[in-house]
């Protein structure tokens, strides 16, 4: 195994830098470096050497011996000012002595590979570091900490106790015992479906912390979805006027309910026009439609229901969950209002003086399934759904062969079909491309 240097701190002027080696090397580094023994584990205040024995820097160095380490292997921390001429040439001075430039990654690689971490473990470091919010990062020390991989561990212990009892009893069925006819099984089978719904259920909702929704506004231009878009985020975001057509881009915020981030779009007007500039802009909306997880459809409410929102509704993506929203009532008085929700089932607001928007902000968190229970969540990644997924559906096949012809062939392969699906989750069962495609989204020194 060879030896690995990278900064562990985001590259700019600060007032700390650290380089990180781990690896065999990194021992003899430390004596050429620093020209004194370590005590490991003890940070030591010494100055830092170039090849020529002059004074690099001084700061700090902690050397932690392996396994005893984040990655398993012999580590060396070196704290300098944080100045990045001065970070580069130290990590020069490492890279002379034998170490090479870390991957995106691959100290957590290692810490993975040496069983210092679990994969959902390693993903939680890059999640926790790229939190958004405090609900996201508390998530994401919970993963860290293990909570998921252990709920994970649990249930796969009882799935491959299930598996074993299906395969042991195949063996029997030449003693005319046929345990597999017996009503426990069906019944532990159908335990363990509602477990892993239960699991499921809870990482849809980490899904949501850790990566949000998109979120697109559409409507006829001044309808008032750049209003819309400046009351969600707080801030004047996109220019509102009384011209139609002023939003001729897409423009883009995030922001947080409850801890859950929202990737908005606000989009230019959806109307028949001759304008090149403003016909790109509604190609780029009805773009920015094909990517949403929820559409915003806006009317305006002093107008009502009119053929051509009639005509765009029918235009929206059926797969794509919709909130239909009746704007300006402000302008409107009550029997404006009731006439006009007896004609358009839509959630009325006044995006300009804000009424209505809490009520839209708890509507758009049930239309996406997010329940805000405050403990227990963990983060969890797309990849987890789609084993979770998989693993839930091999369980329902499981029953249907059961139910239908006692076929413990079939159910014991599909025993062994979920097993392997969350094995991925842990990293169990991996491949090389997963392990790729998870590390190389880090940042290098991590």
């Amino acid at each position: 195994m060879d030896t690995i240097a990278a900064l562990a701190t985001p590259p700019g002027k600060g007032g700390v830098g650290i380089v990180r080696i781990s690896g065999p090397l990194s021992k003899s580094i430390a004596g050429e470096i620093l020209k004194k023994p370590l005590t490991p584990r003890i940070a030591s205040y010494l100055s830092f050497y170039d090849s020529s024995c002059n004074v690099l820097d001084i700061g700090i160095a902690i050397f932690f011996p392996g396994p005893n380490s984040f990655t398993g292997e012999d580590v060396l921390e070196l704290h300098g000012h944080g100045g990045q001429f001065i970070l580069d040439l130290l990590l020069q001075r490492v890279i002379e002595l034998g170490a090479r430039l870390a991957k995106p990654g691959e100290f957590s690689e290692r810490a993975f590979l040496n069983d210092k971490l679990d994969l959902v473990q390693a993903e939680a470091i890059s999640d926790l570091i790229n939190a958004s919010s405090a609900q996201a990062a508390r998530s994401a020390i919970r993963s860290l900490s293990g909570e998921f991989s252990n709920t994970i561990t649990e249930f796969l212990e009882k799935l491959i106790q299930f598996r074993i009892y299906v395969e042991s009893s195949i063996d029997f069925s030449e003693e005319e015992i046929d345990f597999l006819a017996e009503a426990k099984v069906l019944s532990t089978l159908k335990d363990l479906r509602s477990d892993v719904n239960n699991i499921l259920q809870v990482a849809k909702q980490g899904v949501l912390l850790n990566e949000g929704i998109k979120v697109v506004i559409l409507g006829q231009p001044n309808v008032g979805k750049s209003t819309l878009l400046n009351g969600l985020s707080g801030r004047d975001s996109a220019i509102v006027t009384a011209i139609a057509g002023t939003t001729r881009d897409i423009l883009r915020e995030s922001i947080h309910i409850d801890g859950i981030p929202l990737h908005v779009s606000d989009t230019a007007g959806l109307r028949d026009t001759t304008g090149i500039v403003e016909l790109e802009g509604i190609r780029r909306a009805w773009k920015e439609v094909e990517v949403a997880d929820l559409i915003l459809f806006m009317i305006d409410g002093g107008v009502g229901l009119s053929a051509k929102d009639k005509s765009l509704i029918a235009q929206l993506p059926a797969d794509i969950p919709q909130i239909f929203l009746i704007n300006k009532i402000d302008l409107l008085d009550a029997i404006d209002q009731r006439k006009l929700n007896d004609d358009f089932a839509g959630i009325a607001i006044s995006a300009k003086t804000g009424e209505g928007i809490a009520a839209l902000k708890q509507l758009i968190k049930t239309t996406i399934g997010y329940e805000h229970t405050g403990q227990g969540l963990f983060l969890a990644r797309r990849r987890h759904l789609d084993a979770l997924q998989r693993c839930e559906q091999a369980l329902i096949q499981g029953c249907a062969h059961m139910e239908g012809h006692i076929a413990g062939e079939l159910l014991a392969e599909e025993l062994r079909i979920a097993q392997q699906a969350l094995s991925e989750i842990t990293g169990e069962f991996s491949n090389e491309d997963l392990l790729g495609h998870i590390f190389s989204s880090f940042c290098i020194g991590k």
